[in-house]
């Protein structure tokens, strides 16, 4: 009898969600080309509707039923526990996106946004695979991989003034996202506590250092 190896399907599950989770990055790309308008309605269309399911397979066995048997693969224990109800990390990304596309000025949107989707993904595979010592609430070497590619990151992400105090606020707000993406396990979903906090470090730092300054992307929609 074949022995079936439940540590390579649980990887390999894993990098099938992060490969989904990877197309959110269309989010700030698309952004970058349309109104702030525009993004608030799709953002809230597909959000609604995301909420619209999240609702019906907790108040409908069979709704719940179907769900699970489609998407039960793609999910984390904890979002299957019809005792909590928690939500799907898919509707917490819409939600983040919404949520921070009405807060947070597009420059900055494009910048915490991207490391979410990008350093997430990095931080889970290496942490998963990888990880073998322990650093708060996970591994060192995924919140490492956090890091390092939330810093490349903010390397290619457009800036206001391109100078390099934005370069710093950027690492800065990365590293405490590293931070908030370790801790939040277990108590918090992270696909809200990565760009919240990096998007609410940035600004703040632009707030004290460049009070005076637009955060407004010239040649793009607004």
């Amino acid at each position: 009898m074949t022995q079936i190896d439940h540590g390579t399907i649980q990887y390999r599950d894993e990098l099938i969600r992060k490969m989904i989770h990877l197309c959110s990055l269309s989010f700030p790309i698309i952004y970058y080309f349309i109104s702030r308008y525009d993004a608030i309605v799709i953002l809230s269309g597909l959000t609604l509707f995301s909420l619209s399911i999240e609702l019906l397979r907790y108040i409908s066995p069979k709704a719940g039923e179907i769900f699970i048997r489609l998407f039960g693969f793609l999910m984390r224990e904890h979002e299957m526990d019809k005792k909590k109800k928690n939500l799907s990390g898919a509707t917490y990304v819409f939600l983040s996106a919404l949520l921070s596309v009405l807060i947070f000025p597009k420059v900055i949107f494009i910048t915490a946004f991207s490391v979410l989707i990008i350093s997430d993904t990095f931080a889970a595979l290496i942490g998963r695979r990888y990880g073998k010592h322990q650093f708060l609430a996970k591994s060192l070497e995924g919140t490492l991989a956090f890091f390092v590619t939330a810093v490349v990151v903010v390397l290619v992400t457009p800036k206001i003034l391109y100078v390099p105090a934005e370069y710093y606020f950027g690492i800065l707000a990365v590293a405490l996202g590293a931070i908030a993406e370790n801790i939040s396990y277990g108590w918090a979903d992270d696909n809200m506590t990565i760009p919240l906090t990096v998007g609410g470090v940035i600004w703040i730092c632009y707030l004290i250092f460049y009070p005076n300054v637009p955060l407004i992307l010239s040649h793009v929609p607004q």
